[in-house]
This record gives structure tokens, C-alpha cells and sequence, in this order.
């Protein structure tokens, strides 16, 4: 007990101490708010609860390039499309033996840890090389080896991704999805909840090019960013000091929400401390091992969006006062575990909106994690979300960060509206999916989409009005295309194996 409130006595001490240098910060930062806090609050849509699951780096070719034609070698999970499943946009037959990449795309073993890619934002625009689309192999493959660097074309089918198959047969896909922009987890991360990756600070940090942040330099709002315990005592107060960190001004999807007294969260695996320090800073040392023996940390900084703004950030990774207040502003300030959430969930607090960010070694991140320990990861909370009360108007969106570089035989459109220095998009074509009792069933949806359409969808579905300010989140395209909202005849749940991502029932 006493390590739990250390933390939140040194944020008072320098809060007095400190305010006079950056009191704008402090009153940015709420210690509490009293405000209306509604789970049932009104929408335009039928939609009560939304969950966001955001895994990492998947271009949409890496999981569907063949989809629905799976190849079904013998001892792996069985495809069979459903009748009349449509097509998608994947790779014809004449990419797949004659490719204008040195290498033609191949399927991937799934029992393999797969190799981590260039996915830089400079590099992965080389990859496209104007529109020729020639260029994976030199611009992002990993040149650690030949068969690292081979594999940037690799792809996986439905005996391998088979749970995702499963729930685009089912529900909803959308097959013409990008990144906002080009580059890696964080910008992906910060478009999600901001259509934007900037005012970022200090502008001379690496990474940041015209104010925009382009590279997975970790939030200053965060203890568990730092290795030095001494400069991470006032992280949440140090917007002055020059450390390689960045934080970003201005406001995200959660100011929003607050305003409204919407309930909302961030929950992300390896959230909850290892350990405090004696001057009560934040340690985040858990590690897990993967199904191949690859171990990561479980949480990792930069994947944490909400951490880079000091109105949203947890940096002492505070527990909430109570399950009761989860989703509500208190000294946790919306950041979480994922042991919270379902804590919350089951006790009948599932937030109005909430982010899901899985533990390292199952986000699907190539290096330390792959597609079947994503799948463990995405099955059991699906089939877990669907046993609540609260499923009947509930929505997921399964969404990615970045393409890892990996190959997408896509040329991304040009986004006229935010497409400058350090905005250059859209970026690689993402896979998204939504799976709800609205969702359409086994329907794939065209319509451009990136990052920031999320963010649209939460501030239409509860009439939070629009960031602005540079957001894209004005010109995003619709997910509302995925739904049908006057449906007789909803979705039924759909319960997959743990194992195999097949369907039980």
C-alpha cells in the first residue's frame, strides 16, 4: 500500500515546487475532475461500447494476400471460404510469379518467428519508389541476413492467420486502410487518438521533422522511459529538459471524451509496475517469452500514445482508486493494464471507449512476436468480450500501427490534406477489421480509410465534436460503411478456438 501512493505524493511536492516554470503543463494535468461520467451515454449509433484492439506492423498483403484461398497443407488449421465471400484487393497471379521486386512474394512458415523489417519513415516511402513499388527488398528489408531480407516479401494465408480469416468471414474488412503516414509504432499510435503526430517537443529531438514526430522516440510522460531513476522523479513535469524524449502539445481523442464525461481507457499489457524505487518512480521490467523462445518486455513506452500528453499521461502508472472509477479521471488518469480491464469489464465497468494494447510478445510485432501468438491474444479477448452483457451493442476495431515494411503491392494515395514535411502519406495499407453484432457479415468494404478514421468514428458515435488544429480527423473516411445500423438480423457471436483460430461454434 504504501509503495502504491508514493508516487502520487512526489507529483504534489514538485507540482509546488516546480509550478512557477511550468504551471501550464500542471493545470493540463488533472488530479481529479468533477465531471458527469456516463457509460450509456448518448450515440448516433446503436453502438455503446467501443473497443479499439491496436496490434503492430502488418501490412495488409502480409496477412491477406491471398484471402480467401488458403492452401491447406496437411497437420494446419483448415480455410474453406464461405460461399459467396468476396474478393479483395490481394495479390493476382501475375505478382505473385512475376513481381517488379527482385523476389516474389511467398508463403511464410508459421513455425517460425518471423524477421523484423526497416519500417522507418524515409525508408518506407524508398520502398514505393514513386509508384513502382520495386524497392522492398533494398529500402526496408532487414540486411541481417539473406533469408531476413528475403522475407520483407512473405506472406501468411488462412492456415496461419486463420482467426483473422475467420472474423473477416464473419464480420466486416476493409481492404483499402492505411497508416496516416509513413513511418513506425508511434506515429501510428499518436494518429489513432490525434490524426496528427505534432506540436511535438523539443523540435530538435531525432525523429521530429517540422514539429511532427516520425519515429519511436519514447514520451516523456512516463517513468518506464527512462534508465536514469533521478531524471525520471518530475517526467510528468520536465517539458524544459533536453533527454532524447518527446512530448506532444495540444489535445487527443481523450480530452475530447472528458469534456463529454465520456468513459474512456488505455489498456496496455505490462502497464502495472515491476516494482517503485525508493523516490517512488515507476519500474516496467516484466518480460515474457513468445511461443519460439524470442522474450520482450511487456510494455514497451512509445506504444503508449496517451503517455506523450501531459493532460492524458499516468507517468507513475498509478493504479485506478477503485474498479468503480475505471474509466473516470482519477489518479490513474485513464492509463491502465489490461488486468484492469477486464477487472472493470467483468464487473460490469467496460468504459465507453477502449484501447486494448497486448503485452509485447503478443502484439504481432515481428522480432519478438508473430501471428499465432497475436492470434492467442485477439481469440481470448474476443471470445471473452462476447460472453458479456454489454456485447449486444458493443464494437471491436482490430487495427495495426505500421506495416513493418513488409511488402504491399498497394501504392498508398496521396493525402492531399496533410502531406508536408513530416506528414508525408498515406502511408503502407494496413489490415482493419470490425467485428460487432452490426457489423456486415462477410463483407469486405473499399472505402479509404486510415489511422484517423477511428478517431472520427468515437467523435461522431458520441457527438464529441473535432480536434482541429492540423488533425486529420475532418478528412478521414467513414468506418460506418462496415455497419449496418437498421439490421434485423444481427451478427451472431462468433467463439474461435485458442489454439488453432478455428470456429467452435
Amino acid at each position: 500500500m504504501t509503495r502504491t501512493f508514493k508516487p502520487a505524493l512526489l507529483s504534489v511536492s514538485l507540482a509546488f515546487s516546480l509550478c512557477a516554470v511550468v504551471s501550464p503543463y500542471v493545470a493540463a494535468h488533472p488530479v481529479a475532475e468533477k465531471q458527469s461520467w456516463s457509460k450509456a451515454s448518448h450515440t448516433s449509433t446503436p453502438i455503446k461500447h467501443l473497443v479499439v484492439i491496436f496490434d503492430e506492423n502488418i501490412s495488409f498483403d502480409r496477412y491477406f494476400a491471398t484471402y480467401p484461398h488458403a492452401t491447406n497443407p496437411k497437420g494446419e488449421p483448415v480455410f474453406i471460404a464461405r460461399a459467396g465471400t468476396p474478393p479483395v484487393n490481394g495479390l493476382t497471379h501475375q505478382l505473385l510469379i512475376n513481381n517488379p521486386n527482385r523476389v516474389n512474394p511467398f508463403l511464410l512458415t508459421r513455425n517460425k518467428e518471423p524477421c523484423d523489417q526497416n519500417h522507418g519513415y524515409e525508408a518506407e516511402q524508398d520502398a514505393y519508389n514513386g509508384g513502382l513499388v520495386n524497392q522492398f527488398l533494398s529500402a526496408t528489408g532487414n540486411t541481417s541476413s539473406k533469408a531476413c531480407q528475403r522475407e520483407v516479401m512473405g506472406y501468411y494465408d488462412g492456415n496461419t492467420v486463420t482467426a483473422l480469416w475467420n472474423y473477416a468471414q464473419h464480420f466486416a474488412m476493409n481492404d483499402n486502410s492505411y497508416g496516416t503516414i509513413f513511418g513506425p509504432s508511434t506515429p501510428g499510435a499518436l494518429n489513432l487518438i490525434a490524426g496528427q503526430t505534432g506540436p511535438a517537443l523539443p523540435k530538435d529531438t531525432p525523429d521530429v521533422e517540422s514539429g511532427n514526430l516520425v519515429g519511436d522516440i519514447d514520451p516523456r510522460f512516463d517513468d518506464c522511459s527512462y534508465n536514469d531513476v533521478e531524471k525520471a522523479k518530475g517526467a510528468e513535469l520536465a517539458t524544459s529538459v533536453t533527454d532524447g524524449l518527446v512530448y506532444i502539445k495540444g489535445k487527443n481523442i481523450g480530452n475530447l471524451l472528458n469534456q463529454k464525461g465520456v468513459t474512456w481507457g488505455w489498456f496496455e499489457g505490462g502497464f502495472d509496475p515491476s516494482s517503485y524505487t525508493a523516490a517512488g518512480v515507476a519500474r516496467c521490467d516484466t518480460s515474457s517469452h513468445n511461443r519460439f523462445g524470442g522474450a520482450a518486455k511487456d510494455y514497451i513506452p512509445h506504444h503508449e500514445p496517451f503517455q506523450y500528453y501531459l493532460s492524458t499521461s499516468n507517468p507513475h502508472h498509478l493504479p485506478p482508486s477503485s474498479i468503480a472509477m475505471v474509466g473516470k479521471t482519477d489518479r490513474a488518469n485513464h492509463q491502465y493494464s489490461l488486468k484492469t480491464f477486464w477487472k472493470a469489464a467483468d464487473s460490469g465497468n467496460l468504459p465507453a471507449v477502449s484501447f486494448l494494447k497486448a503485452k509485447a510478445v503478443e502484439d504481432a510485432h515481428a522480432g519478438y512476436s508473430n501471428p499465432l501468438d497475436e492470434q492467442s491474444f485477439l481469440v481470448r479477448t474476443i471470445n471473452r468480450l462476447q460472453q458479456l452483457p454489454s456485447w449486444k451493442n458493443t464494437a471491436v476495431i482490430i487495427a495495426y500501427d505500421d506495416s513493418d515494411g513488409d511488402y504491399d503491392h498497394v501504392m498508398p494515395p496521396k493525402n492531399h490534406f496533410a502531406n508536408h514535411q513530416g506528414r508525408s502519406g498515406y502511408g503502407p495499407r494496413l489490415p482493419l477489421l470490425v467485428i460487432s453484432p452490426y457489423a456486415r457479415q462477410n463483407y469486405v468494404d473499399h472505402t479509404l480509410t486510415d489511422q484517423s478514421s477511428v478517431l472520427r468514428f468515437i467523435e461522431d458515435n458520441w457527438q464529441l465534436g473535432r480536434l482541429g488544429k492540423g488533425s486529420m480527423d475532418a478528412h478521414s473516411g467513414l468506418l460506418t460503411h462496415m455497419f449496418d445500423f437498421k439490421t434485423d438480423k444481427p451478427a451472431p457471436k462468433l467463439m474461435l478456438d485458442l489454439k488453432t483460430g478455428e470456429v467452435i461454434s
